[in-house]
């Protein structure tokens, strides 16, 4: 499986992006040193599809594919693409408070400790509906990982298409988010654009 190694915060000031998105506390005291460079059009929309798939840790050819999913929707692309990326279930976990980042609730997903109505459910990228009721397996709510998960979470605002118990590790998708409820730092259309061409 592909794996991206680069140092997340060096990653985050090339693409010009808060830490705190990715659910990281920490800041860069280096700035970058071509800030000030000329960029072209294709450069802007190739930073957005950059910072769009770091943000949610999707891979080119799935990415792709939202994309292309999307497209045969109905409504607006970007806006179907931006919704699709926020309804995968390691998103809804990192939402949910149930992780400290995406990529801790991947690996949450990948370990088959979330349960999806009630059966278990170990893809990430598994597309959760409105009403889906998703928990921690009872075996590993007890763990100290997600007491220690919870502390650092606690103070973290729960979208309002979801609601979250977190005492016991349950929440609902109450309904699927939209454009609005999405506050990722992604102009879509570019990501849009520059797949049309």
């Amino acid at each position: 499986m592909a794996v991206n190694r680069v140092p997340v915060l060096k990653r985050c000031r090339s693409l010009g992006l808060e830490p705190l998105y990715l659910g990281i506390d920490k800041k860069s005291k280096r700035t970058l040193k071509r800030a000030n460079r000329k960029v072209s059009e294709y450069g802007t929309q190739l930073k957005e599809k950059q910072k769009a798939k770091f943000i949610y840790g999707v891979l080119e050819k799935p990415f792709r594919n939202y994309y292309l999913k999307a497209d045969r929707m109905q409504g607006q692309t970007g806006e179907n693409m931006m919704i699709m990326l926020e309804s995968r279930l390691d998103n809804v976990i990192f939402r949910l408070g149930f992780a400290r980042t995406r990529r801790e609730a991947r690996q949450i997903v990948d370990h088959r400790h979330v349960l999806v109505n009630g059966r278990i459910v170990n893809i990430p990228s598994f597309l959760v509906k409105a009403g889906d009721e998703i928990e921690i397996k009872e075996k590993a709510k007890s763990s100290a990982r997600y007491k220690e998960i919870l502390e650092r979470t606690g103070g973290r605002a729960v979208p309002a298409w979801l609601e979250a118990d977190q005492e016991n590790l349950k929440g609902t998708v109450k309904e699927l988010p939209r454009r609005e409820d999405i506050d990722v730092p992604v102009n879509e259309m570019l990501i849009v654009e520059l797949y049309s061409k």
